[in-house]
């Protein structure tokens, strides 16, 4: 539990970074798993929430809608932009430890969170408040949006520098605890809990700007790791970033595509 700890005190402090910079719940999140359960759920549970990015795009589909996440920083931004939905809430719990009861849900996701999740234990909680033929969706994006060749080198420049800097530092390396993504399949179908699982690939377009582009870096645990510790090697590589992303694009808006894998399972 102690990890589990330790990867969600990894996203405080920069809430409301994520909630800008962060990419909205697809569309196609919504058809693909209404597709397979074939009919209008009456719940849906968000398991790391965050500030409910995932969240709210279900409360004209379900009747109730639960976010769920261990950050208080997330939730309080979530709550915020609650007021108005009658039909969504949000609760302070880990992922193996919801609180609800058993053959509860109808859908079960995780957005961008499954991999800081015991995949094995949140399985089985999953399986439990899930109703039979109830899904389980865990989908995540890739690092950075497709956008050119220019602003993702620098991007990607800036990240090699902050492994560097984790990799050699192990009070950066030993706080947090994550679960490689490329199991997330597997490990939805080793648990044995789910009769059906599949991985299924697509993209999404949203608009995007220099600011939005440079939030996204900031909105990455990892580099907010080393921010707050106050090392101060990373500067330059920070100032750069922002310059040239600057450069790059200017005041010109611009689509990206973010490209996702979602792993479900059929209970």
């Amino acid at each position: 539990m102690n990890e589990l700890k330790c990867n969600a005190d990894r996203f405080a402090g920069f809430a409301d970074i994520y909630d800008y910079a962060r990419p909205r719940c697809p569309e196609k999140v919504i058809d693909y798993i209404l597709r397979y359960m074939g009919r209008k759920p009456s719940v849906v549970v968000d398991i790391g929430c965050g500030t409910g990015l995932s969240t709210f795009v279900w409360s004209q589909i379900s009747d109730t809608v639960i976010g769920m996440d261990p950050s208080e920083d997330m939730l309080a931004i979530a709550r915020q932009k609650s007021e108005g939905y009658k039909n969504v809430s949000f609760i302070l719990a880990f992922s193996d430890r919801t609180g609800l009861d058993d053959n509860f849900a109808d859908i079960v996701t995780c957005s961008q969170s499954f991999h800081w999740m015991n995949p094995e234990t949140t399985l089985k909680e999953a399986a439990i408040i899930l109703k039979e033929g109830g899904i389980f969706a865990a989908y995540d994006c890739d690092w950075p949006p497709v956008c050119g060749l220019e602003a993702e080198y620098e991007y990607n420049a800036l990240f090699r520098k902050v492994k560097e800097i984790e990799d050699v530092r192990p009070e950066l390396r030993n706080r947090f605890k994550s679960w490689p993504k490329e199991e997330h399949l597997m490990n939805i179908k080793k648990s044995g809990l789910f009769r059906y699982a599949r991985e299924i690939v697509f993209s999404a377009s949203e608009e995007c700007d220099a600011a939005r582009f440079i939030n996204i870096a900031f909105s990455q645990g990892s580099l907010q790791s080393i921010l707050k510790s106050g090392i101060t090697e990373i500067e330059p590589c920070i100032k750069s970033f922002t310059e040239r992303i600057e450069s790059i694009f200017g005041n010109e808006k611009f689509t990206v595509d973010f490209c996702y894998r979602m792993r479900i399972g059929i209970k």
